[in-house]
């Protein structure tokens, strides 16, 4: 069989312990990845299975099903911490990309420039994935591992996005520098998310995509954030905080321009998100 296009979710997963499959969704990453060659696998389109659709409010939080698109994210009613992943959506692609790509398509993708990640780290996101044996979920800072690396086997699917109750507070941001405003792969970008009592920062989750193969929660400045009037925000930042950081040169941008360019992107994110 070279294609399938299975309406539940159980006979996915009865097809994928049979063999190897491309598993198809949103195909907007999929299709230019062929460059005009066949398939090398047979494929499996999960567009048909509705109960992968949606994005809902559930007791303990949110959940976004993997075959939500970034309109669906751009349109839902979300809480202003969700504001960080919502000016993402709006930076994939054009509106007709939009339309179509999904959010969960753009993680198993796993490009170090993935505009969903960021948002996504700050809101404490797991990955819910499934297979014939079973569901597991797993935190997305350990789902994607490198440059178009996943935790997921061949058997498995992704069925879900779970953002937990308590990161669904505060106001977040996200900021996305390229070579032009729109339609462009990022140099840098970064995401945050803040939770503020009575001037003072309670909570800080900052995070940069396109700067290291996988982006990455500061841990550091996280923490140095805590406690700080919002007025002294950005006094708080230096250069050690993003020592983590290992960016590469490329045609794009070299590795020390991507270094200062997170800095000062995290500044504009912080300065958006209190706005």
């Amino acid at each position: 069989m070279d294609f399938a296009r299975p309406s539940k979710i159980e006979e996915a997963l009865v097809l994928l312990a049979s063999g190897t499959w491309d598993i198809l969704s949103g195909g907007t990453d999929y299709y230019p990845g062929l460059r005009d060659e066949p398939p090398e696998a047979p494929i499996l389109d999960i567009s048909a299975i509705s109960e992968l659709r949606g994005i809902a409010r559930e007791v303990d939080g949110w959940r976004i099903g993997a075959l939500a698109t970034w309109t669906d994210v751009i349109r839902a009613d979300l809480p202003p911490a969700f504001n960080g992943l919502k000016l993402a959506a709006r930076e994939v692609g054009s509106i007709q990309i939009q339309n179509r790509a999904t959010l969960v398509g753009n993680l198993c993708n796993a490009s170090p420039a993935a505009d969903g990640v960021p948002p996504l780290l700050v809101l404490d996101a797991k990955v819910e994935i499934a297979s014939a044996q079973g569901r597991r979920v797993v935190p997305l800072s350990e789902f994607v591992l490198g440059n178009r690396h996943t935790a997921m086997s061949d058997t498995e699917i992704v069925t879900g996005v779970l953002v937990p109750e308590r990161a669904g507070h505060g106001v977040s941001s996200f900021v996305k520098l390229g070579s032009r405003k729109y339609l462009v792969i990022s140099i840098a970008m970064v995401a945050v998310r803040l939770v503020v009592d009575a001037g003072y920062v309670a909570e800080a989750a900052v995070s940069v995509g396109a700067c290291s193969e996988v982006a990455l929660r500061l841990g550091g400045l996280e923490q140095a954030l805590a406690g700080v009037q919002v007025d002294d925000i950005e006094a708080v930042i230096t250069d050690g905080h993003f020592a983590d950081l290992d960016p590469i040169s490329d045609v794009r941008a070299s590795a020390g321009y991507r270094r200062d360019a997170a800095q000062e992107l995290v500044r504009r994110a912080l300065r958006e998100a209190l706005a």
